[in-house]
């Protein structure tokens, strides 16, 4: 099932743990605190558990929204490179 997990981390470390540990689950960055990608149940469940372990008691606000299908395939993507033309 393809899954949004989103996160404001203010601790620079803790932040940076949390992304290798989405990095780590195979999930792909689309914006700075931001990643997406295709998750089992179980392997959502072990994300957040690793993800909890990371971040020890450091505050953080972590956010996975897991998508159907149908939902997936709604979504709309502007996707521009940087350089001005």
């Amino acid at each position: 099932m393809q899954c949004l997990l989103i996160y404001d981390i203010p601790h620079d470390g803790a932040r940076q743990k949390v992304a290798d540990a989405c990095l780590d689950y195979g999930l792909q960055r689309i914006q700075y605190s931001a990643f997406v990608g295709d998750l089992t149940r179980t392997h959502q469940r072990s994300l957040f558990k690793e993800i909890q372990k990371r971040l020890g008691r450091r505050a953080a606000n972590i956010q996975l929204f897991p998508l159907d299908d149908a939902s997936w395939n709604r979504r709309r993507v502007i996707a521009q490179g940087g350089a001005d033309d």
